[in-house]
Formats: C-alpha cells, structure tokens, sequence
C-alpha cells in the first residue's frame, strides 16, 4: 500500500489510530477500481467507518474528552455507577447490551473463575463490575487505539485487574501468542464481531475459530437479532456461521438476550487434537 495513501486516509481521527494491517485490507477492496485515488480513498473510509466507528460516539475518540468523561461525575453530581453507565451508553453496542450484563455473565461464566479474552472489545470491558465474583482477568483486544486508551484508563484508575492491548484481530499469530500468555481458565468472547471481520476478508471468522478454539475452554459469539432504533427483527440469518460450528466444535448453549443471539462453543475431540 502507497504509504501516501495510507496517510490520507488516516487523516480523519476516527482512522488515526486503527491497525495499518486493517486499513490495507478496507484499500484492497478499491485499489483496482477505475476511478481516481480519492474516490478510492473516500470509498475506504466509509467501510472502516462501517466497520469500527459507526457505533461509537465521537466522544469516545477524543483524549482529552475521555478523561473528563471518567473524572467528572462529581462536577455533575452524580455517583461514580451512573457517571459509567453514562459512558456505555456512549457506544451502541453497550447500550443496548447495558440493561443485560449482569444476567448475561452469570450465565457465561458460571461455577468457574475465568479469564476473559474479548477481542473486537470496543468498550466492553468499562462493563467490569457486572463479572461478579467469576472473572479471574479481564484482557480485551480492539483496533480503535482509542477505546484501548480508554479501556486502559478505567483498568487503571479503578485498580482492576484488566487490560486492553491495540491490536488487529487480522494479526492472527499475535493474537495467539497473547492468549498463549494468559493462564489458568479462558473464555473468547467475539460479540458483534464476526460480521466485521468478513466485511474486510471473507470467511476470516472461519479461520480465526479453527486457530483460536483449541486454545481456551470455550468461545461465545454473537451477532444483533433486532434493530436498536426500531426493535424489528432482521431477517438476515447466519446459518453459515452457525452450520460451521456444529461441523467443527462442541456447541453448548445457543440463546437470545436482549436482541442479541449468543452461540457458546468449545473444541470437539477433533479440533482438539489439530
């Protein structure tokens, strides 16, 4: 990739601090095209947009913003849960997961102390005090090197033991080596994540599966059921996604919550022994 055109595109500070590995990805989709660099360059935008800042507020990107966002609740007069809650909202995706968490992670991490992995984990992870007593360690992996800072942030002003580390979850080998790393008891979670990832390379989220599963005791992914602002259901399913893994893992729980569907797995024998 033209590192001049690399540069362009990241001008914008939704892109600024994505992966290089991802943006090479979007500008192939369009490199080939006959129309001129910046209608190229346009085109790549909007999918990174669809990709990872489409559900995200724009206060969630500004330093400076994210700070006052986590230290001001007591210049507004509200209580340190609200002050949060407040945040979450500021992303769809935990927005409309935020009324869910508590039954949710019961249900997931239930009668063992886990480490949870989230990849493609926005800002899942300022939803820590919803784990209860069976997280072990929260690790979150996302792209937007600006929800990490944020993530990190929380981890660290909270004194909680979690982190999160900006990495493109196309970085496969890197990927396994950070879960290599973590110890004891793991989950995978890839909520919302799977569609993305094949919006940049299709069928990726096969391949992600059959090298990641085999490295921890189970995986959940999810995927919308309903429209947050009609509350229609889609009429999209995802049979493929679902038929592989009934093929190739242990499916052990396939439920709905909160217009989100969840499909909890583990590796069969088989994959194991790949």
């Amino acid at each position: 990739m033209d590192q001049e055109i690399y540069n362009q595109i990241i001008k914008k500070k939704e892109f600024s601090d994505l992966p290089k590995k991802d943006v090479e990805l979007a500008w192939k989709h369009f490199e080939k095209r006959q129309t001129s660099d910046e209608d190229k360059i346009d085109l790549t935008r909007d999918l990174l947009r669809k990709v990872f800042s489409a559900f995200a507020s724009k206060k969630l990107l500004s330093l400076r913003q994210k700070l006052k966002l986590l230290t001001a609740s007591s210049k507004r007069g509200q209580s340190k849960d609200k002050e949060l809650e407040w945040i979450l909202k500021k992303h769809i995706s935990t927005k409309e997961r935020l009324d869910f968490y508590e039954e949710l992670y019961s249900k997931l991490l239930k009668g063992k102390k886990y480490n949870v992995i989230d990849l493609g984990a926005g800002i899942n992870g300022l939803s820590y005090k919803f784990f209860g007593d069976n997280l072990e360690y929260y690790f979150g992996v996302e792209a937007m090197g600006q929800l990490v800072d944020l993530s990190n942030y929380y981890f660290v002003q909270n004194k909680l033991n979690g982190k999160c580390s900006h990495e493109s979850l196309f970085e496969l080998e890197k990927i396994k080596k950070l879960i290599r790393e973590i110890k004891g008891v793991k989950i995978i979670f890839l909520f919302k994540t799977l569609d993305s990832l094949e919006m940049l390379e299709r069928n990726y989220s096969k391949k992600l599966l059959l090298e990641l599963v085999p490295l921890v005791d189970k995986v959940v992914v999810s995927f919308a059921t309903r429209s947050l602002v009609s509350h229609q259901k889609f009429k999209v399913n995802r049979n493929w996604i679902l038929s592989f893994i009934k093929e190739n893992f242990n499916l052990l729980e396939d439920f709905e919550l909160g217009g989100e569907r969840y499909l909890v797995f583990g590796a069969s024998q088989l994959s194991a022994i790949k």
